[in-house]
């Protein structure tokens, strides 16, 4: 079911002041796909979630879901959360505690006054899905959390809404239960025709959830693309910034040969991916850590040379990570643990000009 949101406008008062979380936001999110909204702290990704489900009131603008309008200032509707037909996952998941998990899950079932006989076939069914078969008379006490996150998505869905929305429901796990947790979420939402609308501040997450991702910043939407659009092709800095270590510097286009753009930096002059900005204008270089390629036997043919001495090494697990002094810029690059260097020497570097993004504001 598509979500549809117009103008989307909304105030907070802090001490004293007036804050605006959501700035005119516009956003379509299709149907059936795994969408992430994705931000820093005060954003306002948690806010647009919110007045999504119905838990926050905005101040101005619409929003559709399914082609409804459950929220319109201009046309006075206002749709109550329990009648817009969502399924929600909450950061603290909102186990009842003195409940099994079957009463937990059975419960919104309940409260729409459903029979027994469809309540036990449809809670069957759905803790089935989520791997808790036979953990029905199990107190809520006594899950861990990934169980107990799997209790949240279970009453999420034993509704069978069109749409999910989850804010930040891995956020109280440890990391590795959050990496299996995270592949299962990924796997039961995959089997099922449902639009989940995601939130949180975990780029990790974002990448490996997402058919798309929004990032937000000042209760804006900067920029939406697919994980690999976002990552590998970026149009902002403050995007590429946020999705994953990046080196940046300040870059003036020369001109534009052979399918790439030209660009002066403090590294020199570089071929870097293609965009549309006239000779002489200001560009931020983005080279990710990853894409520098480090040798001590020479250059890679087909990418930009470079050459820098390595300022200092750490070694992070299955690379080190070093910093690089290059002409007037130290670049963070990840060399590989089978390349014979150590601090203090010069070495010879190289990127791709597919991996040299030139980036707005």
């Amino acid at each position: 079911m598509e979500i549809r949101i117009e103008g989307l406008t909304k105030h907070y008062v802090s001490e004293g002041k007036k804050v605006k979380a959501l700035d005119g936001v516009d956003l379509i999110i299709p149907a059936n796909e795994f969408f992430t909204l994705l931000g820093p702290s005060g954003c306002g990704k948690t806010t647009l979630l919110r007045c999504i489900v119905g838990l926050e009131t905005p101040d101005e603008g619409e929003i559709r879901i399914g082609g409804d309008i459950v929220w319109s200032k201009a046309k006075g509707i206002a749709v109550p959360p329990e009648k817009r037909g969502l399924g929600m996952v909450f950061q603290t998941y909102a186990i009842w505690p003195h409940m099994s998990v079957f009463d937990n899950v059975a419960y919104p079932l309940q409260i729409r006054g459903l029979s027994k006989d469809v309540i036990r076939e449809k809670v069957a069914k759905t803790l089935r899905f989520v791997q808790l078969e036979g953990y029905e008379r199990r107190s809520a006490t006594r899950l861990s959390g990934g169980q107990q996150q799997r209790v949240a998505l279970a009453r999420a869905l034993v509704g069978e809404p069109k749409v999910i929305l989850f804010d930040e429901p891995l956020s109280n796990l440890d990391a590795k239960l959050r990496e299996e947790t995270r592949k299962e979420l990924r796997s039961f939402l995959g089997s099922l025709e449902i639009t989940a609308v995601y939130v949180t501040h975990d780029r990790v997450e974002a990448l490996a959830l997402s058919d798309s991702i929004a990032v937000m910043r000042q209760g804006h939407i900067v920029e939406i693309g697919s994980p690999q659009k976002i990552y590998f092709d970026a149009e902002h800095q403050f995007v590429a910034d946020f999705i994953g270590r990046a080196n940046l510097m300040p870059a003036r286009v020369q001109a534009h040969k052979h399918g790439h753009t030209v660009v002066e930096s403090g590294l020199g002059v570089l071929r870097c991916q293609p965009r549309d900005l006239p000779p002489g204008s200001e560009t931020t270089l983005c080279i990710r850590p990853e894409f520098l390629h480090v040798t001590r036997d020479g250059h890679d043919p087909d990418g930009n040379p470079l050459k820098g001495s390595i300022q200092s090494m750490e070694f992070v697990g299955e690379v080190y990570e070093a910093e690089i002094r290059v002409g007037e810029q130290t670049l963070l690059a990840r060399i590989d643990p089978d390349v014979p260097v150590r601090e203090g020497d010069t070495v010879d570097l190289s990127v791709a000009p597919a991996h040299c993004m030139l980036l707005s504001a």
